[in-house]
């Protein structure tokens, strides 16, 4: 089956980042979210950052009007129900995708093509809520996806071999990078990275170091492009803490129970750029360290 239109869930800063690659590669995309200002934002972000592309020669400025014409937004979920793939990107928490594939499912065609940019969970629990666990699989893609090469594919325990090859075209069509990941808690890169960035929430919160310092010392020292805790800021610190909490519960492990600091910012809604504080405060000019 050909693949030729794409619904994503979702027009947060994951959901328009494929929905961009997606056009720009020449898919059909049809982008979802509750919220028409979301949808407007993320339309304008796409313009934007195709216009980067453009300025940069990367991308010609016919190529950008053809990828923008491609892309086509609503409010009604029930609308995706006529592509032959979609990516749910909505926010980190099971019982929302939960919710979305439950609405969804009724709604698609028997070949379309179910995915989860999850970072985080069940790939075969998630599928267990459509009528399709065979054609249901992990799509995750890294952030910011315009910039990132790797994309990694999880296949639950009923994904079959057409679905996998399905989403491998896909990858090798935007010239990405493919890394297949077993179903897992976290699956690869998180499965490393979030504990390292919750380790540097505890160096911070028993005083080894402070922010900066701490940032500096993984930037210099381990030549990191940034600091953990600049990159918490930029996923997102509640982001973080849904992974670790996934991680914690999946494996039953201590080694991944979530720094009490990491949960305490998240309480008190610094959830790092996006909210304007995090770990650094980004209400000025210029990020200063909060601690």
């Amino acid at each position: 089956m050909e693949i030729q239109k794409i619904g994503v869930i979702g027009a947060g800063q994951m959901g328009n980042g494929i929905a961009h690659v997606m056009a720009v590669a020449g898919y059909d995309v049809l982008l979802n979210d509750i919220n028409q200002d979301a949808l407007d934002k993320a339309v304008a972000t796409i313009s934007r950052n195709l216009d980067r592309q453009v300025s940069k020669e990367q991308l010609s400025a016919e190529a950008k009007n053809a990828a923008m014409a491609r892309i086509k937004t609503t409010l009604q979920l029930p609308d995706l129900g006529q592509t032959d793939l979609v990516i749910e990107a909505a926010t980190e928490r099971e019982t929302v995708k939960q919710a979305i594939f439950d609405q969804l499912t009724p709604h698609l065609q028997p070949h379309t093509i179910l995915t989860s940019n999850t970072s985080s969970i069940s790939i075969t629990r998630l599928a267990s809520r459509s009528d399709r666990p065979e054609k249901f699989m992990g799509f995750h893609f890294m952030n910011p996806v315009p910039l990132m090469k790797l994309v990694e594919l999880i296949r639950g325990i009923a994904t079959d071999e057409p679905t996998y090859k399905a989403c491998l075209g896909i990858v090798e069509r935007l010239d990405k990078t493919a890394a297949s990941a077993e179903d897992f808690p976290a699956f690869i890169v998180n499965r490393i990275l979030i504990p390292m960035i919750n380790e540097a929430c505890y160096t911070l919160y028993e005083g080894v170091g402070n922010v900066a310092s701490i940032d500096s010392a993984m930037k210099l020292g381990a030549n990191h492009p940034m600091g953990p805790l600049q990159l918490a800021d930029f996923i997102g610190l509640d982001t973080c803490l849904a992974i670790m909490n996934v991680l914690h519960d999946g494996l039953a492990d201590t080694k991944y129970r979530p720094c009490p600091l990491l949960v305490k910012y998240v309480e008190a809604g610094w959830l790092g750029r996006k909210s304007g504080r995090g770990f650094y405060d980004y209400r000025g000019d210029t990020p200063v360290p909060t601690r």
